[in-house]
């Protein structure tokens, strides 16, 4: 886990597709949160401890 606090992992949802996040880590080695949608799956950066979740942000998750 990523540091989060497990209450705030419960309710944090990808913005997009309204899926699941699951930990990560992105291309660069840095952690990031990884939306569960089949359909559009989408990685969300972690930075100091905090989840960026803005679509401008995320990365496409090649499946």
């Amino acid at each position: 886990m990523l540091g989060i606090d497990p209450w705030v992992r419960h309710i944090l949802r990808c913005p997009v597709t309204g899926a699941d996040l699951v930990d990560g880590t992105g291309p660069d080695g840095e952690p990031e949160l990884v939306s569960t949608s089949e359909v559009n799956p989408l990685a969300y950066p972690v930075r100091d401890g905090v989840p960026i979740l803005l679509e401008s942000e995320a990365r496409h998750v090649g499946v």
